[in-house]
């Protein structure tokens, strides 16, 4: 069976996260999407892990949860994510962003019990703890051999593993001795797998993609899929299929154009200015003279040892989306949230499927008579690459052009990329 799935989400507990979100909310975001295996999210928190064990109940002893009573085959796994602080070897203070799986409540009351002694699990969903890395996954895998963690958005400046301001140069140097149970890495909004190619110390991770979703709306702009031989999901047989390549059942991800995302290019969003790092590695900001905010690009470049364009012989498939909503925003000429916004939304969800099938599969002229032209043009220039971005930078989101392709500075894409329909 196909799994599409997305592994790492926040709670309404979470710093900056909408109040609207509850476990039942997720189930019906997550069926809207086109999702079938979501990250329950921060079940270090105390009330929302009280929340999780009201409302979900394990499917068997397949390590994963359903809403209880509900028939949809919407799943859950037990996950959350740790801000680790600590002092790194070169007496540098590092903050990385790590993501954990777990297959049983049993196994996250026990690894509760031992964060709560770094840090206070109740002051946000994703608990800063003082601790490091390499002493989070050893508690991990203590109160259960099954976990599963990786570092959370690798390359964003702050909280990446290789970010620019808090990061390392390698994942030995992040996870020491630990870094043997490391098998996964999550690439981010602000690159894609073809950029982390680039790095061939990176060729034994599995790059997988998830939305760090602090809306359900936002929910699915990045995603995994998964083909399990099984008939019913087991958290066992998903992480094999993202960690055994040889299998081969790691079909795809989902992938933000990394353009898009808020730390694709170096930048200083007070005086809105920002510099493609390939073509001019400025430190300063030319403007008001203090520190650039270094962005994924560019540390991407630092850590390459391979050209642009490589492919490994491994490498699994993606496709770059635009969320619906921004697309029908787009055309619409509305912020993203506006009452017509959704309510078209909710109409071509309703008359065409899930938003994945819309975006990757529907018929083009179908799209067109059940919404109109021009969103059926802005998807189809999406699966074409042909669209053109603004990159984003330190903090501040690209701007988007799906159809007049005159973005003043943008970045243009020719090559076309796969359809999610050739992947069903």
């Amino acid at each position: 069976m196909e799994v599409v799935a997305d592994l790492h989400i926040h709670s309404r507990y979470a710093m900056a996260c909408s109040s609207r979100i509850t476990l039942e909310v997720l189930e019906a975001a997550a069926l809207e999407k086109g999702i079938n295996l979501i990250s329950t999210g921060d079940f270090t928190h105390p009330d929302w892990l009280a929340e999780i064990k009201r409302t979900l109940e394990p499917v068997g002893d397949s390590g994963l949860f359903k809403i209880k009573g509900s028939v949809s085959k919407v799943r859950f796994v037990l996950g959350s994510e740790v801000s680790t602080i600590f002092t790194g070897r070169d007496n540098t203070v590092k903050k990385i962003h790590n993501c954990m799986l777990m297959p049983s409540i049993e196994s996250v009351d026990a690894l509760n019990a031992e964060l709560s002694r770094f840090g206070s699990l109740r002051s946000d969903g994703r608990p800063a703890l003082s601790m490091s890395a390499a002493e989070l996954v050893e508690k991990a895998f203590g109160a259960d051999k099954n976990a599963f963690v990786f570092p959370a958005h690798a390359w964003t400046p702050y909280f990446g593993v290789f970010g620019a301001f808090s990061g390392f140069d390698s994942m030995k140097e992040a996870y020491q001795d630990q870094e043997k149970h490391i098998h996964a890495l999550e690439t981010g909004l602000s690159s894609d797998p073809k950029m982390n190619w680039r790095v061939s110390a990176l060729d034994k991770y599995a790059l997988i993609s998830n939305s760090d979703m602090h809306s359900p709306e936002k929910m699915g702009r990045e995603a995994n899929v998964l083909e399990i031989k099984d008939d019913e999901i087991r958290y066992s047989s998903v992480i094999k299929a993202i960690t055994d390549r040889e299998s081969r059942s790691f079909k795809q991800t989902i992938e933000f154009y990394p353009e898009e995302g808020k730390y694709h290019y170096d930048g200083h969003r007070q005086c809105n200015f920002s510099v493609d790092p390939d073509t001019n590695k400025l430190t300063k900001c030319p403007v008001c003279g203090k520190r650039l905010v270094i962005g994924v690009l560019h540390r991407v470049n630092d850590l390459a040892d391979r050209p642009v364009g490589y492919t490994p012989a491994w490498a699994v498939p993606y496709v770059h989306m635009v969320p619906l909503r921004e697309v029908i925003a787009y055309v619409l000429k509305k912020t993203t949230y506006s009452p017509v916004v959704n309510s078209t939304y909710d109409s071509m969800i309703a008359a065409l499927g899930s938003e994945f099938g819309i975006l990757g599969a529907v018929d083009i002229e179908k799209i067109g008579e059940l919404s109109n032209d021009l969103i059926a043009d802005a998807i189809r220039n999406i699966r074409d690459e042909t669209i053109r971005i603004t990159p984003g930078y330190d903090g501040v989101f690209g701007k988007l052009d799906l159809i007049d392709n005159k973005g003043v500075g943008a970045v243009g894409r020719k090559k076309k990329q796969r359809s999610m329909s050739e992947f069903k």
